[in-house]
């Protein structure tokens, strides 16, 4: 029976790991802000902040 090899050494991981979670960070945020700065959510997110503000108490 042919059995899996195990790896111990992870050497050099972490940094590789970081770097990868890093660009993928940087690129969810630029993608968030791409959406949060477009005129349609842009303006939902100013009538829903103008609808809280007016409302009566």
């Amino acid at each position: 029976m042919y059995k899996l090899p195990t790896f111990r050494e992870d050497d050099g991981m972490a940094t590789i790991e970081y770097a990868i979670a890093t660009l993928a960070a940087a690129g969810l945020a630029a993608l968030l802000y791409l959406v949060v700065t477009s005129d349609a959510v842009s303006a939902g997110l100013t009538a829903l902040v103008e609808r809280a503000l007016s409302v009566k108490f």
